[in-house]
């Protein structure tokens, strides 16, 4: 038996129409997963514009718990049930000292990047273990360990996630609910264009290995966590970073 197969396994993952967790879903699709695409903007999100052809495709705001609830229904009527949760939906928010951050701002990255999550797993989980188990994969951020200058509300939000998932991991350990994070570092997507090119280059000289992460390198790591290969490892944040953060 494959360990790392996906196949008879249903995921979600939200912000699944492009960037990071776009790759996710292809290789989620790609390891044999039926897969929920869920995204705040669904234009396009056919087989052209996906590179696979989606299970399920919903528009959801993962800040709005009524959203959450109305797809993830609406993703079981469909799909049969859910297997697998991906929480990747998140926005980077502006880049400003703390004494000058935006309130409207910081409201609103928390609710995109950390609320998002709590959400998520609060209408998963008790899917999840009526059904005998289940797999929750959150995207946090090395900002989330380490705290990044100027990305005050990022790096918060994220730390939440990390610390969130520790938390539900351990209440869940009996229950074959794995809830785990990754945490990489800047990954090449269209949200560069979100940011300077300071910090862009101030981002890259932090990571040993000299490059920026890649998409399709975080859409390996979250598929082999959601396998059945990873059977003993709940409430762990995986490191994406080159070298940058080894703890």
């Amino acid at each position: 038996m494959n360990q790392t197969s996906l196949a008879d396994k249903v995921a979600i993952v939200t912000g699944g129409a492009r960037g990071i967790g776009l790759a996710i879903c292809q290789r989620l699709k790609a390891d044999g997963a039926r897969v929920a695409v869920w995204d705040i903007n669904i234009d396009g999100c056919d087989v052209h514009h996906l590179g696979f052809a989606p299970d399920y495709v919903q528009q959801v705001d993962v800040s709005s718990l009524g959203s959450i609830e109305q797809a993830f229904a609406n993703t079981v009527e469909t799909l049969g049930r859910v297997d697998i949760l991906v929480n990747n939906a998140g926005i980077n928010g502006p880049i400003a000292p703390c004494w000058e951050y935006p309130v409207e701002a910081w409201e609103r990255v928390l609710a995109v990047d950390l609320n998002s999550v709590f959400y998520g797993c609060r209408v998963a989980v008790p899917h999840m273990r009526k059904h005998g188990g289940g797999r929750i994969i959150n995207v946090a951020s090395v900002a989330g360990k380490e705290g990044v200058q100027f990305i005050s509300g990022y790096s918060a939000a994220k730390a939440g996630v990390i610390a969130f998932t520790k938390a539900a991991a351990k209440e869940l350990a009996k229950d074959n609910v794995l809830i785990n994070c990754v945490a990489p570092a800047m990954v090449e997507t269209e949200l560069f264009a979100e940011m300077s090119a300071e910090h862009i280059q101030a981002s890259k000289a932090k990571i040993p290995m000299g490059r920026f992460l890649q998409a399709d390198e975080v859409g390996a790591m979250v598929s082999w966590i959601a396998s059945p290969a990873c059977s003993f490892t709940t409430g762990f944040t995986f490191d994406l970073t080159g070298g940058r953060a080894t703890y």
